[in-house]
């Protein structure tokens, strides 16, 4: 496989994914709606940028031929998102998700890659989730995430390889960046508040570094079809409390920014109950994949990225937040 397209590929996750795609050699084909802008993505021979609706199939149809390859990270991402416009997201994040299938598998694509998400599983006590365990969407957007999995592998063939990831939170930096995902909250507040508000508190999340899940998709592309042909994987690596992620984020602030020190942390109540521990055994015993990078690199990449700059007014701009972004653009 020598050609990629990645949908959302100018997104948090594509911003980071596509660098390392052309790094391992591939041909690069973005294809993105463009709603935060390209500005992640650094000009390259091998990167083709197409600005694209995924509701559009005749567009998505043109932009897909050629490919070796689909990684699919495309969506109206995160929970809140659903407030702005259950149609739209319902539209972008399902209906169009099984013409797209079929369009990519129609134009010769021999593997597809879809990212879904691990908080499909919603509330869960069971000491270890793993990718049997019962689905309890606790919103739309991942009752849509979970419902796409048996559209995509109603379609697996011998020629047409189908596999499905669902991530734990992604956290760490991005030249897309986003401050409305658990850890990435907690450090931009530690850093310019000097006090970390934590909602809840008891619930548990599972983590995973933007490097790490980029350097999987990566990966996905090499592995021979039989490991991952209709299979799905949780991609975690650390499951830890909202208190646990909070203890982390203010030791490793005070460390890379000692002048901050001491940071607080308050608790308050929540109306998110979404609790569970995700266990990533399977695609570490059947594709000898772990991440390498821990919640504390997360935070060390995020302050020197704000110390160095990168992320100027990271609590006010609405482009680091999906949902007043979405809402400023009156996305429809």
């Amino acid at each position: 496989m020598k050609r990629i397209l990645v949908t959302g590929g100018a997104g948090y996750v594509g911003c980071v994914l596509v660098p390392k795609l052309l790094d391992a050699g591939y041909d690069v084909t973005v294809y993105d709606l463009m709603l935060f802008g390209d500005q992640g993505l650094t000009p390259h021979p091998r990167l083709k940028i197409v600005k694209g609706d995924l509701r559009d199939l005749f567009a998505y149809t043109k932009a897909v031929q050629g490919a070796d390859a689909v990684i699919h990270l495309a969506c109206i991402s995160n929970d809140p998102s659903f407030e702005l416009d259950p149609a739209l997201s319902k539209a972008v994040n399902y209906d169009c998700f099984e013409p797209m299938v079929v369009a990519s598998k129609q134009a010769g694509v021999k593997r597809f890659i879809y990212a879904s998400t691990s908080s499909v599983y919603g509330v869960s006590d069971a000491p270890e989730v793993t990718e049997d365990h019962p689905l309890v969407p606790l919103t739309d957007y991942n009752k849509y995430k979970g419902m796409c999995e048996p559209l995509l592998f109603k379609h697996q063939s011998p020629e047409f390889t189908t596999v499905t990831i669902r991530p734990a939170t992604v956290c760490g930096y991005s030249p897309r960046m986003r401050f409305d995902l658990s850890v990435n909250i907690l450090t931009n507040h530690a850093i310019h508040n000097r006090e970390i508000l934590v909602f809840g508190g008891e619930q548990k999340r599972p983590n995973i570094h933007v490097d790490d899940i980029s350097e999987l998709y990566v990966y996905l592309l090499t592995v021979p079809a039989e490991k991952i042909a209709g299979e799905i994987f949780n991609a975690g690596y650390q499951n830890h409390t909202i208190n646990e992620l909070a203890v982390i984020v203010k030791k490793v602030v005070e460390e890379e920014m000692p002048e901050l020190a001491p940071i607080s942390i308050r608790r308050t109540e929540t109306n998110d109950p979404r609790s569970y521990h995700v266990c990533s055994r399977k695609i570490a015993e059947k594709l000898n994949w772990k991440p390498k990078r821990t919640i504390e690199d997360a935070v060390r990449d995020l302050c020197r990225a704000i110390k160095a700059g990168k992320l100027p007014n990271s609590m006010t701009d609405d482009r680091y937040f999906n949902v007043k972004h979405l809402k400023l653009k009156k996305v429809a």
